[in-house]
Formats: structure tokens, sequence, C-alpha cells
């Protein structure tokens, strides 16, 4: 069993009009990972896929968006504008600009948390970025952990395939001790595993393992959040934010209370790609 497989997704607005005369936008996220594509229609959500970054860059971006699509009668064709972000942002074939990551989470977050989001946690793959963003989901400060899987999404597969538990589970089964233990004193990817083989071994549960680094993971990043500043309101994207037990540990660290959302967090990137691609539309067509 492969258990650091999550889920992938597809959403479609049941309720949107149909696209044929409004303006469609989109947005492509490829990072190291995951991939996602994000369809506007007049500026507002329309459909969204969020898969597992393949071997080929310009193949996953097609894949996304031709997921987004099905059933939509839509084609690249009708696309109006789109924007590649992420690692391989360079390698979406049909994107008619690129943009940095960092500029795409914010824009992206603000959509989804609303206005009033000030300080972005973006833990994605490989990285961990800390963004102060403004009212109209402007950067106004980043800063990016170091090239190291540890305290990240991979990391977090690392550890689930080792322990034996879906990468979905770890928030719950972080969170079903009766008392918190030390964190990890390494969450380097490869200390991480033998710190956690040598824990098992002196007989703690997987649940305890799982507590002990997803703290390790959380103090982590409240560290970088604190080096770049911590303002109200804040949000969690990227996939870390599903995992409950890391999120819960970074509130209970900062002593706030972050933003919820119905939608998937994974698509901040790829939804601030799209609204940036409205944007650069309107001044293409001015």
């Amino acid at each position: 069993m492969d258990y650091w497989r999550w889920t992938e997704s597809v959403w479609k607005d049941p309720d949107a009009p149909d696209w044929r005369g409004g303006t469609v936008t989109a947005g492509v996220d490829i990072g190291s990972t995951s991939t996602q594509a994000v369809i506007l229609l007049d500026g507002k959500l329309y459909a969204y896929a969020n898969m597992r970054t393949g071997s080929n860059s310009p193949d996953s971006a097609l894949d996304a968006m031709n997921r987004a699509m099905e059933g939509t009668g839509l084609t690249l064709e009708d696309l109006r504008f789109t924007v590649g972000t992420g690692y391989g942002r360079v390698n979406v074939p049909f994107a008619d600009k690129s943009v940095t990551e960092i500029t795409c989470h914010a824009r992206g977050a603000h959509y989804l948390y609303g206005p009033t989001v000030r300080t972005i946690l973006d833990m994605g793959g490989q990285d961990c970025k800390a963004i102060g963003c403004d009212a109209k989901g402007a950067v106004t400060s980043f800063m990016m952990n170091d090239k190291c899987a540890a305290g990240t999404g991979r990391g977090m597969e690392v550890i689930a395939n080792l322990l034996a538990v879906p990468v979905e589970d770890i928030g719950p089964f972080s969170l079903s001790i009766e008392e918190e233990p030390e964190p990890v004193s390494s969450i380097c990817v490869i200390f991480a595993k033998t710190a956690a083989t040598n824990l098992m071994r002196v007989g703690w549960s997987r649940e305890k393992v799982l507590a002990a680094y997803c703290l390790a993971m959380a103090i982590r990043v409240v560290r970088l959040l604190e080096r770049n500043g911590v303002e109200e309101d804040f949000a969690i994207t990227g996939g870390i934010a599903k995992n409950a037990g890391v999120a819960r540990r970074i509130e209970r660290l900062l002593g706030i209370t972050a933003l919820k959302t119905d939608l998937d967090t994974q698509i901040a990137g790829a939804l601030g790609g799209a609204l940036i691609a409205g944007d650069l539309l309107k001044k293409r067509q001015a």
C-alpha cells in the first residue's frame, strides 16, 4: 500500500452560468509533488483540479487542466488568458505568462480566506513560505525555508510510509494521544526516519511518534513565521493545511486560530494565477 498517496480532487461550480459569452481565465500551479489547475468565469471560481505531479511538467499541466475542463465543454482555445506558476511555471505549454508562486499564493489566499488575511503560511511539497500581504492580496514580505524536505509535505509522506499510516490519517492519529510528547530532535527526513524507528523500538506508539514529529514540524514553521512577522488574520495554504495535527499545533504555538475555507487549500497558487490572468487580460484589452 502507498501510504503517502493523498486524495486528488476535481470540483466544478454546480450553479455557475454557461461559460459561453463570459470571460474565462486560468491558472496552473506546477509544484514539486502536486499540480493544480483553476478556471475562473468572469473572475469567479468555476472549476479546479488537484493532482499528483508526474515526471513531465508540461504533461502534468495539461492533465490537470483537462481534468478541470472535463464535462464543461471548454477547450484550451476557450481560455482567454492563462498564468503558469510554481516550480514548473515555465513548463506550462499553453500559458500566456508565468508569475512567481509567492505572488500567486498571496492573491489566491486573499480570495480563499477574504480580504482580512495578512499572514499566510504556505506548506508545500518541498518548501514552506511565510508571506505577508495587504488588503488587496499583494505581497508585502516573504521568507522561505531552506531547500530541505523537512517540515514539508514530502517529509510527511516519507513518515507515512515508514510508520504505515495513510498520510491523510496522520493528523487525527497525532491528536489522539493523552499527553503531548517532546518533539523529535530533528525533522531532517533522514534523521527523522532514524529517530522514529528508534522510538518505536523503545515502545512508543505510532500515535506518539507522529505527535512528536508534527510538533517538531509546527515549531520549525512557527520560527519561520515569526522571523517574517505574524499579523492577524492568519491562514494556511498547501497540502499540510489539511493535516490537523500540524495545523492545530501551529495555532497553539502562535496563540492564533487560522482562518478556514471550504475549498481545497492546495489550489491557492493556481487560483492566484487565474486571478492575475484576469488582470493581465484587462490590461491587454485596455
